[in-house]
């Protein structure tokens, strides 16, 4: 089973909101990782996505990353979000996509060293959701890593 399909299975089982909400794993490469989230699930009131469901997708994009790299580097640790910020800038009135970027390759560096060296690490990432070329959602989350291997 590749990368995209164990974190799928993953998030699938340990994180049952996932599977209540229909995300998905869509795209992943060292650099960035999408999740899909389709609007019927995660409406609310007024037809369009609840902030809630918006906030869990953005904070599962950051999280899904943190487990990809864990996984390329053939470590097993635990993944929390330690504090976030999130700006609803717009309305979301469809099917929507979080894009998590990577940090800087030192950063990453950085975090990775620390992790080896201490078994604990933080990593600070950013989120964004994207609505016909217009920004609808800017997210960033420290996590904290603790290896469990």
């Amino acid at each position: 089973m590749d990368r995209l399909h164990r974190l799928q299975h993953t998030l699938h089982s340990d994180i049952p909101l996932t599977k209540a909400i229909g995300l998905r794993v869509e795209t992943s490469d060292p650099h960035s990782l999408t999740l899909f989230a389709p609007l019927g699930p995660n409406r609310n009131h007024k037809d369009t996505a609840f902030a809630g469901s918006i906030n869990a997708v953005v904070t599962l994009a950051g999280w899904s990353l943190i487990w990809c790299t864990l996984d390329q580097e053939q470590l097993a640790g635990k993944i929390v979000i330690q504090d976030s910020t999130i700006q609803y800038l717009r309305p979301i009135t469809t099917d929507f996509r979080a894009y998590c970027r990577a940090a800087t390759s030192e950063d990453m560096k950085r975090f990775l060293s620390q992790l080896r060296r201490k078994r604990r690490a933080r990593l600070e990432l950013h989120v964004e959701i994207w609505e016909k070329e217009i920004l609808a959602v800017r997210f960033g989350g420290r996590y904290v890593v603790e290896l469990t291997q």
